[in-house]
């Protein structure tokens, strides 16, 4: 029976002091933080941007009208010189045209032959002369565009290059559409990105300015580029400006890639550096002998994730990242990290 009694009175304890212990657990004990040590490092501050890498110099090829191709070269990839013929499209109906335009413009010829020789002979007015000869310019300006069109039936490669990409077989319709293009031509070296960059980010970047490039198909690789041109005008619809970024004769980006593009806008060796999520409203809460003390801070170079610390903290302090808003300064607290 006493046994009984002091197995019960046992269980009792233990209830109370396990409510007691969770009481202080959830309403007394110092909450739990993690904390990190500032240390030395480099930190970089970047503007993101994304761009295709094109030629420096490069030329569309576009048939300015709707006609059918009856001839195309085999030359993709291969050199061309400027005035090299590349296609030829259906010119049936301009030349008839032109046929026609010639054979009136003949018949005019004669009549302004006719009426000179009666107006030297005084048989003709000035102003008959004057008609005959109006209606053959006319004509002659007609006869003219109409050459031109039928020049335009002509695709030529505009520049000495390489023809990159070639759009298009005997029997398909060109000129579909304003921006469709049947060849690409220009120089395979060198080339550059052809980069949008947000236009709050603009008044940051500069000529000069080192960029760190990102494609799936290199991971890990370094690739560079330099920022090499800035357009004067940015686009209001998408809010963005174009930046050309120079790339080295050796890169092995290919023309028509995609890239990341980083700008570096600055950097810094061996600084001291702290998480970005661990300054709010210019403050850290530094860690002593495990009570909070918020403590304002001087930031430099402003990277993605890491700030560069100029003044405020000496290396190996420890600060509460991320930080927490509730913790009040001079508050106890439990540290988990370093």
């Amino acid at each position: 029976m006493r046994s009984s009694r002091f197995l019960l009175w046992f269980l009792v304890l233990a209830v109370i002091g396990g409510g007691a212990f969770l009481g202080w657990r959830r309403f007394g004990a110092a909450p739990q933080v993690a904390v990190v040590a500032i240390k030395r490092g480099s930190v970089a501050e970047v503007v993101y941007a994304t761009g295709v890498v094109e030629p420096t110099r490069w030329a569309k090829v576009i048939a300015y009208q709707r006609k059918r191709i009856v001839d195309i070269c085999d030359c993709e990839g291969k050199t061309v010189k400027a005035g090299d013929v590349l296609a030829r499209l259906d010119d049936t109906e301009e030349k008839a045209n032109l046929a026609e335009l010639e054979a009136r413009r003949a018949l005019l010829k004669n009549d302004v032959d006719r009426v000179t020789g009666l107006y030297k002979l005084n048989a003709a007015t000035k102003t008959a002369l004057d008609q005959a000869t109006t209606a053959l310019r006319e004509y002659d300006a007609r006869v003219e565009a109409r050459k031109q069109k039928l020049a335009d039936l002509v695709l030529r490669a505009p520049i000495d290059g390489v023809v990159l990409k070639r759009d298009g077989h005997i029997g398909d319709m060109a000129g579909t559409g304003v921006n469709d293009a049947l060849f690409w031509v220009g120089k395979p070296k060198p080339l550059r990105v052809d980069a949008d960059v947000n236009e709050e980010d603009m008044p940051r970047v500069k000529v000069g300015q080192k960029v760190l490039l990102r494609h799936d198909g290199f991971p890990g690789q370094a690739l560079e580029a330099e920022v090499d041109d800035i357009t004067p005008k940015g686009d209001p619809q998408t809010k963005t400006f174009r930046v050309y970024l120079a790339l080295p004769d050796d890169t092995p980006l290919r023309i028509g890639m995609s890239v990341e593009a980083n700008i570096v806008i600055a950097a810094r060796e061996n600084a001291l550096i702290v998480p970005a999520e661990a300054i709010v409203n210019g403050a850290v809460d530094r860690v002593v002998d495990g009570v909070v003390a918020r403590t304002q801070v001087k930031t430099g170079v402003r990277g993605v994730r890491l700030f560069e610390i100029l003044s405020g903290l000496d290396e190996g302090a420890l600060v509460v990242s991320p930080a927490r808003p509730n913790l009040k300064n001079g508050a106890r607290i439990r540290a988990s990290g370093p």
